[in-house]
């Protein structure tokens, strides 16, 4: 294991924000993880887990405690069952599947980030989320001090949620285990309307698993969704806020202030939720709310070409951040009586 003292946090992230560390460990592999996550356990030691590190966004002062770098390695293939240390590159790992001809996660290409933090966010983007191919998830349990092994139906996936979410503090995702499709080299059924426009096909059709990744990689980048070190669109977390999901009621007062704001002929994004409950586009609620594309004048801003993402454009702090999260948050609450909720995980700071 390395370790350094004071150490920048910030490099590890794809905000580039945060302080400094009073202790950064980077682990190896399993048996590391699980001795520096102990160690901290016994002394007490705050502790803060960090993968691929697009997930989130850290105080301007720092962390008080150790910073934990997940940095294992290891992707197994075998048949069509997929095996992934936690400090895998996801998006290299989504390119691997797609060249051995199987389906399932080929729409999850080009997101940041590492294995371990998939399935805790149940990670989703055009149609796929990894609840729908995951199998198992290795994980160090810190309550009862063992590894144990969780399957599908415990890990209480739900829309970016997930059990070690609800429970942040229990688990340490060590290994994750999927479960994917050899069709011949096709994608799985395309479920998301925009892909399927984008390659000239229906809903449900197939097409080969190869084009689609490219498709997914070439939609995320003109959203400035994959990174890029040279292009400040993307010094993001990617999507900043959920879509909301609203009750009956809660859809109905929606509608009525759309209406008032907007005319009653607009009509906006809804999709079923499940339980009566309503899906929307928080993008489209940013866009209308009057926060468009490149909005703010200081260091932080949101994305010149997707207004989900806020961007750090080479000199902001955290609070910079913070503070248009939440003029943006405000913002949508006063046009649209909806409350948006941050995707990143905060650290030492709170929206």
């Amino acid at each position: 294991m390395q370790e350094l003292h004071d150490a920048p946090l910030a490099p590890l992230t794809t905000f580039r924000l945060g302080g400094p560390a009073t202790r950064l460990v980077t682990a190896v592999t399993d048996d590391e993880v699980v001795a520096a996550v102990r160690e901290a356990d016994a002394d007490g030691t705050p502790l803060l887990i960090i993968g691929g590190g697009s997930n989130l966004v850290i105080a301007d002062k720092g962390f008080d405690g150790t910073a934990l770098h997940i940095a294992t390695t290891g992707l197994t293939l075998d048949g069509t069952a997929l095996e992934l240390a936690a400090g895998e590159n996801w998006s290299d790992a989504v390119a691997r599947t797609v060249e051995a001809g199987l389906a399932g996660i080929e729409c999850l290409a080009g997101i940041p980030g590492s294995a371990g933090a998939t399935p805790i966010q149940n990670v989703g983007a055009y149609g796929q989320e990894v609840s729908q191919t995951i199998t198992e998830v290795v994980a160090y349990d810190r309550r009862t001090g063992e590894t144990v092994t969780l399957t599908n139906a415990e890990c209480a996936f739900s829309y970016r949620h997930s059990r070690f979410k609800q429970d942040p503090a229990r688990y340490v995702v060590l290994r994750v285990r999927f479960e994917l499709e050899d069709a011949d080299g096709l994608s799985a059924p395309l479920r998301y309307p925009e892909t399927a426009r984008a390659l000239g096909v229906e809903a449900g059709d197939r097409v080969p698993a190869a084009t689609a990744r490219e498709t997914v990689l070439k939609l995320r980048a003109g959203k400035g969704m994959v990174l890029d070190a040279e292009d400040h669109d993307t010094w993001s977390a990617g999507s900043f806020f959920t879509n909301p999901i609203l009750t009956t009621a809660e859809h109905e007062v929606f509608l009525a202030k759309a209406a008032e704001r907007l005319g009653p002929d607009v009509t906006p994004p809804a999709f079923p939720a499940g339980d009566g409950m309503v899906k929307t586009s928080a993008a489209w609620l940013i866009d209308k709310a009057g926060f468009t594309k490149g909005y703010g004048a200081g260091a932080a801003r949101i994305s010149t070409k997707h207004t989900l993402a806020l961007t750090n454009r080479g000199a902001a702090t955290t609070e910079d951040l913070l503070a248009l999260a939440r003029e943006v948050r405000d913002g949508v609450r006063s046009a649209f009586g909806v409350t948006l909720v941050n995707e990143p995980v905060t650290v030492g700071v709170a929206l």
